[in-house]
């Protein structure tokens, strides 16, 4: 069975002002908003990052679980790594047998579309979702994804940046941390160069690294593979979103910019 991240979803307090950051500095185009996330308390925009995706979603009523998970870590933040797996039904299974709640199953046969959320107090770092599509070609690499509409080939803009290279998850126990989600995914653990634990998925990686910051337990980071790196850092400059000439702040993320292969 194989698993690949396909989408990256963080939370903000500010759509907008978050929306014109993510364009700015990356220059993404957004292809979608989804009226689904309403029955949340939610709306959102997705940005295409070559064939995988960047969402952001904000309130628009108190007490929702991504105001209250804005909250816990001190404002935007990373939410929820979403992959794209082969057989739902058999990642089901696996997950029952762990003893995993599921926080929300999506069945859209209609659309070629099911999936799970998993529940982020059984899982640890953040919501780890697994989505299948069913329809034709959807095992396809950058094929269909529901989740960003049926019309989103037309706004991918690879000028600067062209992928997402892994997502940065962190703990005061990434070991540990590592070994769940490890457990979970089906996948061994690595180790990357600086010795940190790793899940290697099809298209991406999985990194689990202390945390430092004082935000506690959570999604903190992703990689992208830049193709314009000197834009990306000028942007970011104009922007207030430059951190170092590896690395800006995009959404509560630290996004660590990587040459692309």
């Amino acid at each position: 069975m194989w698993m690949r991240l396909r989408q990256i979803a963080v939370t903000t307090a500010d759509l907008a002002r978050t929306a014109a950051d993510v364009q700015s500095v990356l220059g993404v185009e957004p292809c979608f908003t989804d009226p689904g996330v309403g029955v949340f308390g939610l709306k959102n925009v997705l940005w295409p990052i070559g064939t995988q995706f960047l969402e952001c979603v904000t309130p628009t009523r108190p007490e929702t679980a991504a105001g209250r998970y804005q909250q816990r870590r001190s404002g935007d933040t990373g939410y929820m790594v979403i992959t794209q797996v082969s057989d739902v039904s058999a990642r089901r299974a696996h997950v029952e047998r762990l003893g995993i709640r599921i926080a929300f199953e999506m069945n859209h046969a209609d659309q070629g579309h099911v999936g799970m959320q998993l529940h982020p107090a059984d899982t640890g770092g953040s919501f780890f979702e697994m989505d299948q599509m069913t329809g034709p070609g959807g095992d396809a690499v950058g094929g269909a994804w529901t989740p960003a509409g049926t019309n989103w080939e037309p706004y991918v803009c690879v000028d600067r940046v062209n992928g997402i290279a892994a997502a940065e998850l962190q703990s005061p126990e990434p070991d540990r941390l590592a070994e769940r989600w490890s457990e979970i995914a089906q996948v061994d653990l690595d180790a990357d160069a600086a010795g940190h634990p790793t899940i290697r998925l099809d298209n991406a990686t999985l990194r689990f690294v202390p945390e430092t910051d004082g935000r506690g337990e959570g999604l903190g980071g992703i990689d992208v593979s830049t193709t314009d790196r000197e834009s990306v850092l000028a942007a970011a400059h104009r922007c207030e979103c430059y951190v170092n000439d590896s690395q800006v702040a995009l959404a509560g993320l630290r996004v660590n910019l990587v040459d692309d292969d």
